[in-house]
């Protein structure tokens, strides 16, 4: 049984796979592509909100040939306390797969331990991989094979995501920098895990010279709303700007996994002047997550 988990400890081949796949799928949409999802129905589990992962799986789900339902915690006895291990097994029972996007690492891996069905982390406080590979994919379709390039992340360097960029870069052999202030970049013990050429930095200039992507996320991650005061003032420093992007390559991708908050982690001019990246970054979702949906069904 396959699942996709986290990108911690994913073999380089099988993220290369769906990168292809991925590729294939985009040139292919509405015209005659596969349906291994047919016949099949699968649940979107989600107790963090969402605009561009609810949309891409579901119409990536009913592209694929497949059925979806959308589920919430109030649309189940999960908010009422019923164990994720209960849940996890009447749904195997009814459905083809699962898609969910929460809080606790440690509940997708339950569920997919108990359910017996294919199960896709959505997001969780520790890794987003879908969004990661989607990245990659964006990347790769402007520019060519990651593989020995350079991707500065500038930010919160601890969150989900650029955790997420730390697992991808080991297993694809890409450079990466996190630029962030000390008390928000990865633990030691994460990036001792992952290996590869991943460094951090408090020197954002430093970080983005040569740079061929430069990345960034919100400041404040849902759940962390009571921080948002201290985070704004810690992160400041740690804008994406047309005074930082000066030292970076001329030809250099600016990248932002949205919702944007223009005049925080990125400004808007800069936010605009890269536009049809960030937005085909977007669009890439459902290509991408189909890529993983037919990769989990064969």
């Amino acid at each position: 049984m396959k699942h996709l988990l986290k990108l911690e400890g994913m073999p380089s081949a099988a993220m290369e796979e769906i990168l292809a796949s991925a590729k294939v799928i985009k040139a292919k949409r509405g015209g005659g592509e596969a349906k291994p999802l047919d016949g099949q129905t699968w649940a979107l589990i989600f107790t963090k909100s969402s605009t561009r992962t609810r949309v891409s799986f579901e119409v990536g789900i009913r592209e694929l040939g497949g059925s979806v339902m959308f589920l919430n915690a109030n649309d189940m006895q999960l908010g009422r306390g019923e164990p994720i291990k209960d849940t996890a097994r009447v749904l195997g029972r009814m459905v083809h797969g699962a898609v969910i996007r929460t809080f606790a690492q440690a509940d997708v891996e339950e569920f997919a331990e108990y359910s017996g069905i294919p199960t896709i982390n959505a997001l969780t406080d520790d890794e987003h991989p879908c969004q990661i590979l989607t990245d990659i994919f964006t990347f790769q379709e402007r520019r060519g094979p990651i593989r020995g390039k350079v991707v500065t992340y500038v930010g919160d360097g601890g969150c989900n995501v650029p955790v997420s960029w730390v697992h991808a870069a080991a297993a694809l052999d890409f450079e990466l920098r996190i630029a962030a202030p000390s008390e928000f970049q990865p633990s030691t013990e994460i990036l001792a895990k992952a290996g590869g050429n991943i460094s951090c930095t408090e020197d954002i200039r430093a970080a983005v010279k040569g740079a061929d992507m430069v990345y960034t996320d919100v400041w404040v991650s849902m759940g962390m709303e009571a921080e948002a005061e201290a985070r704004l003032a810690k992160l400041a420093g740690y804008q994406i700007n047309g005074e930082l992007m000066r030292l970076a390559k001329p030809d250099t991708l600016v990248m932002h996994c949205l919702p944007a908050y223009r005049g925080k982690e990125i400004d808007a001019e800069t936010f605009e002047a890269h536009a049809d990246t960030i937005f085909t970054q977007a669009e890439n979702r459902l290509h991408t997550q189909k890529a993983i949906l037919a990769w989990l069904a064969g």
